[in-house]
């Protein structure tokens, strides 16, 4: 049984930080992914995995808890954002140096962009000076998963409509990861 850890991104009930928020709707993504990183639990759960979730605003507890754990595998979960209401898509993120961590993220992404409408932005690699504290720091096999964009009209529906066919492509990643 895999010991998969589960990082919703930014704060509980987005206090104090929700994370990136749609400027017209005000969907959330503290919200987003805190509910697609529990119907994540729950499918992982289901597959026979030993889950923990933590969506906290310290990555030092984040990170912490998920070394001392000693999770085998770590998925961070997110939403995209940027000021201009045009960029889409899903990327997923693993630290630079690490065959595994990118053999995962590459599950995670294939699994995404072949069951949802969303443009395939790719794997990208977080290389040192990126602060991308959650996969610099962890000691297991680790992705950051960029879901799709919540500053975009259409993807912000995606995510405020569709959060378990998210949750379940991520989790389908994961199993595909773990039966090779």
């Amino acid at each position: 049984m895999a010991k998969i850890f589960i990082n919703p991104g930014h704060a509980p009930n987005g206090q104090p930080d929700p994370g990136a928020v749609n400027p017209i709707t005000g969907l959330r993504e503290s919200d987003v992914v805190a509910v697609v990183g529990s119907l994540l639990d729950k499918y992982l759960c289901m597959a026979g995995c030993e889950t923990k979730i933590l969506q906290s605003n310290s990555l030092d507890e984040v990170v912490n808890t998920a070394n001392t754990w000693r999770a085998e595998l770590f998925v961070s979960i997110h939403c995209n954002s940027v000021d201009s209401p045009v960029p889409s898509g899903t990327e997923t993120w693993y630290w630079y140096n690490s065959v595994k961590s990118k053999g995962l993220a590459g599950c995670i992404q294939q699994q995404i962009v072949g069951s949802l409408p969303v443009v395939d932005r790719g794997l990208k690699e977080a290389m040192p000076g990126r602060s991308l504290y959650v996969l610099k720091y962890t000691d297991m096999p680790s992705a950051l998963v960029e879901l799709a964009f919540i500053s975009n009209a259409g993807e912000g529906q995606l995510l405020a409509a569709r959060q378990d066919e998210f949750a379940r492509a991520v989790a389908r990643g994961v199993t595909d990861y773990l039966s090779k």
